[in-house]
C-alpha cells in the first residue's frame, strides 16, 4: 500500500465522526473559560479540518507534520503556564492531545480513544470546581459520550434518538451503583479544591500586602468568601468584623505583615468580656493560611490551627479546599493592656522622607488636640466634615500616596482611609496597625445563614491606647457609615452605594440570587461536605454505629451485589423471550410423531407434501397442517387450537 493509501480516508467514519466531535465539544466546553485562546482556536480548527478530510476523502496529515505540530503545542503549553503540572496545564495538554488525535483518526478504535479522552476531560472539570450545576453537566456529557459510542456500532435502521435513549438507560442502570459507592465507600479525603485563575486586574479579596496607591479601580466580585451559621441571633452589622491578616510594616506606599508565627502566650494577652458568640464557618478555598473568625476568637474546632501574636488564626497548611469549622468569639475584649518598648517602636515606625505633608499635619493636629483620644476624634471628624468621598474608582496616586490622598484626590475606599489613618496615628506617636478581613455580610433567610462575599473584604485600623490596649478604629465609618451599619447590599438598596460606583440589582434578581446561593449551600453541606463525620452520622441512622473501614467495605460490597442483581433482574424482565407459541409446540410434537423431521427452512406445506409422498395418508396430514396454519397465522382462536391438539393426539405414525 502506498503512503497516500495508508493515510487516506474512505468516508466510513462520516456517520459517527460528528458524534465523536460533539462528545469532545461538550467535554471541552466547561474548560473553555480557563484555556488560552490559541488552544481553543487550534482545537476547533483541527475538528473542522478532520471533518472536511472525511467528507472529501482526503489523506490525513503526514507523521512529520503531526509530530512537529505536537512539539509546537507542547512548547506552547509550557510557555503559557511555565509548567506542565497542575490542573490548568494538565487540562490544556489533554485538550491538545484530543485535537491532535483527530488528525490521525482512521478507524473505529481511534474514535474509542477520543471518547476515552472525552470522559477524562469531563471528570477533570471536578478538579477545578464542584458547583451545583457540575452534576447535570457531567451527566449530560457522559450521555453524549455514550451515545457517540453506540453510534459507532449502530445498525443502519437504528435512529440517533434510539441511541440517545439507550445511553440514558445505561446511565440510569449505573446511577444506583454510583450513589451506593458514594455513600458507603470509606471517606478518606475531602472534596477537590477549586483552583483560582489569576487575573491582572484588582479584585476584592484578601492579600498579605496592601498598596492603595497602586490600584486605580477595584472590581466587585460576588464570589462567596465564606458562609456562617450562628447558634443564636447574628450580631449586628457593625459588629461583624471578620479578622484575617494584620499588617504593620509600611514603606511609604505599601503595607505588609510578618509570616504567621505561633505565640503560646496569646491567651495571656487577651481578656475576654461579655457573652460569647458561637457559630460554624464554611470557608471557601483561599490558597493562604489565614482562617476567618469573628473578632476576636477564643476557641476553634480545627486541628493544626493556631493564633499568632496579632490575634489572627492561621493554619499550618494553606486552605486549598473548602473547610468547615466551629468558633467561639467574644465581641468585647481587651488585647495587650501593656506594650513593651520594642513593640511600641515597631508599631510607630515610618520611612524617612515619605509623605511629609501628612507628618506635619499629624504633628499640628496632635498638638492642638492635647490627648490621644482627642486626636483620634479630630482625625475622624476631619474625614466626616471635610469633602472626603468613598468610591471604588479612585484616581491614581503618586510617589507619596498618603499625601496625595489627604490633600489632593480625597477619594478612595477602605484601604485608602485605613492607610492614611494609620500613618497619621504613627506620626502623632500612637502605635497603629492595619487589619485586613471582611466586614458585614448579608443574611440569607432561605438558608438561615450569613453570606460573606469577596466584595465584603475590608480594611480597618487598630491603635494602642494606654490602659485600653489595641482598640479597633474604622475610619471608613466616618466617611461612609452606611457601609458599616447596613453592609454593602443594604447600602446598595438604600441608594448610598450609587456614589461608590455600585448599582443595586432588582429585587427579583436579588431574591433569585439568594435562592441559588441557598441551594449551593445545601449542595456544599450535603454532597461536597460529605466527609468522615457525615458518613458516621448517616451510618448511625442506618443502624451501623461507628463502623470501621472493613465494615463499610463489606456493606458496600453487599449493597453493590444486591443492586447488580436487581438491575440484572430488570434487564431480564425487559429482554425476556416471548411466550412460547402453543400452536408451534403442538406442530413440533406432530413432526416427532411422524418420525420425519422437517428440513431447515422448509415450509409446513412443503413438509406436508414431502411427508405424504413418503408415507401416504394425504388427507390426515393435510388436515393437520392446514389447521396449524389457520391457528398460527389465520386467527382460528382457542377453538382451533383445541381442535389441532385433539387431531395431533389422535394421530398415529
Amino acid at each position: 500500500m502506498s503512503k497516500r493509501g495508508a493515510r487516506g480516508t474512505d468516508g466510513s467514519l462520516l456517520d459517527s465522526l460528528p458524534w465523536t466531535l460533539t462528545a469532545l465539544g461538550v467535554a471541552v466546553l466547561v474548560h473553555l473559560p480557563h484555556l488560552p485562546i490559541w488552544i481553543s482556536a487550534a482545537s476547533i480548527a483541527c475538528a473542522v479540518f478532520r471533518l472536511a478530510i472525511e467528507k472529501r476523502r482526503r489523506p490525513l496529515p503526514s507523521v512529520w507534520f503531526r509530530g512537529a505540530l505536537a512539539l509546537g503545542c507542547f512548547l506552547g503549553v509550557l510557555t503559557t503556564y511555565d509548567t506542565i503540572s497542575g490542573v490548568g496545564p494538565g487540562t490544556a495538554l489533554l485538550v491538545v492531545m484530543a485535537a491532535l488525535k483527530l488528525l490521525e483518526t482512521r478507524k473505529r478504535r481511534d474514535q474509542f480513544v477520543l471518547l476515552f479522552i472525552a470522559v477524562f476531560l469531563t471528570m477533570s472539570a471536578l478538579l477545578r470546581e464542584q458547583y451545583l450545576w457540575s452534576l447535570p453537566y457531567m451527566l449530560l456529557s457522559l450521555v453524549v459520550t455514550l451515545s457517540a459510542w453506540l453510534r459507532m456500532s449502530a445498525a443502519p435502521t437504528q435512529t440517533p434518538r434510539q441511541s440517545v435513549f439507550a445511553a440514558t438507560r445505561l446511565m440510569g442502570y449505573a446511577l444506583p451503583l454510583a450513589v451506593a459507592m458514594w455513600i458507603f465507600f470509606p471517606r478518606i479525603s475531602s472534596p477537590f479544591w477549586s483552583v483560582p485563575i489569576d487575573t491582572s486586574s484588582g479584585v476584592t479579596g484578601l492579600s498579605d500586602t496592601m498598596s492603595p496607591g497602586d490600584v486605580s479601580s477595584l472590581s466587585q466580585s460576588d464570589a462567596v468568601a465564606f458562609r456562617v451559621r450562628f447558634d443564636g441571633a447574628a450580631p449586628a452589622p457593625r459588629e461583624r468584623y471578620w479578622r484575617a491578616i494584620v499588617l504593620h510594616r509600611f514603606n511609604g506606599r505599601s503595607w505588609s505583615g510578618s509570616e504567621p508565627a505561633l505565640d503560646t502566650r496569646y491567651r495571656d494577652r487577651i481578656r475576654y468580656r461579655g457573652e460569647p458568640v458561637d457559630y460554624e464557618v464554611t470557608l471557601e478555598a483561599t490558597r493562604n493560611q489565614w482562617i476567618m473568625a469573628l473578632d476576636v476568637a477564643e476557641s476553634w474546632s480545627l486541628d493544626n490551627v493556631n493564633m499568632g501574636r496579632t490575634q489572627s488564626l492561621w493554619r499550618q497548611q494553606p486552605v486549598d479546599q473548602r473547610i468547615v469549622y466551629r468558633v467561639r468569639s467574644f465581641p468585647d475584649y481587651t488585647i495587650d493592656e501593656t506594650l513593651a518598648g520594642f513593640s511600641r517602636t515597631w508599631y510607630l515606625n515610618l520611612p524617612e522622607g515619605r509623605n511629609p505633608r501628612t507628618l506635619r499635619l499629624a504633628e499640628s493636629m496632635r498638638r492642638d488636640a492635647g490627648s490621644d483620644r482627642a486626636f483620634i476624634t479630630a482625625v475622624l471628624g476631619k474625614f466626616n466634615r471635610e469633602e472626603y468621598f468613598y468610591t471604588l474608582e479612585p484616581p491614581a496616586l503618586g510617589r507619596n500616596p498618603v499625601d496625595g490622598f489627604l490633600f489632593s484626590t480625597r477619594q478612595g475606599f477602605c484601604e485608602h482611609y485605613a492607610s492614611a489613618f494609620a500613618v497619621l496615628m504613627r506620626a502623632a506617636g500612637i502605635p497603629a496597625r492595619i487589619v485586613l478581613g471582611y466586614q458585614g455580610g448579608e443574611l440569607n433567610p432561605l438558608g438561615n445563614y450569613l453570606l460573606v462575599r469577596q466584595a465584603d473584604a475590608h480594611a480597618w485600623t487598630e491603635v494602642w491606647l494606654e490602659g485600653e490596649g489595641w482598640t479597633r478604629i474604622d475610619p471608613t465609618a466616618a466617611v461612609a457609615p452606611e457601609r458599616i451599619e447596613a453592609g454593602r447590599s443594604g447600602a446598595m438598596f438604600a441608594g448610598a452605594g450609587a456614589a461608590w460606583g455600585l448599582t443595586a440589582p432588582s429585587r427579583w434578581r436579588y431574591q433569585l440570587g439568594m435562592t441559588w446561593d441557598a441551594l449551593n449551600a445545601r449542595w456544599n453541606e450535603l454532597v461536597l461536605g460529605y466527609g468522615p463525620e457525615g458518613q458516621q452520622r448517616l451510618m448511625q441512622h442506618l443502624g451501623l454505629n461507628n463502623p470501621g473501614w472493613r465494615t463499610l467495605l463489606l456493606t458496600l460490597l453487599a449493597v453493590v451485589v444486591g443492586l447488580t442483581l436487581a438491575v440484572h433482574g430488570l434487564l431480564m424482565l425487559r429482554f425476556r423471550p416471548p411466550a412460547a407459541d402453543q400452536a408451534k409446540q403442538i406442530f413440533e410434537r406432530f413432526t416427532r410423531k411422524t418420525g420425519f423431521e422437517p428440513a431447515r427452512g422448509e415450509s409446513p406445506l412443503a413438509y406436508a407434501a414431502r411427508l405424504t409422498e413418503a408415507r401416504g395418508r394425504h388427507n390426515q396430514v393435510g388436515d393437520i397442517v392446514s389447521l396449524y396454519l389457520d391457528v398460527r397465522y389465520g386467527g382460528a382462536g382457542e377453538d382451533g387450537l383445541a381442535d389441532l391438539r385433539s387431531r395431533v393426539n389422535a394421530f398415529r405414525a
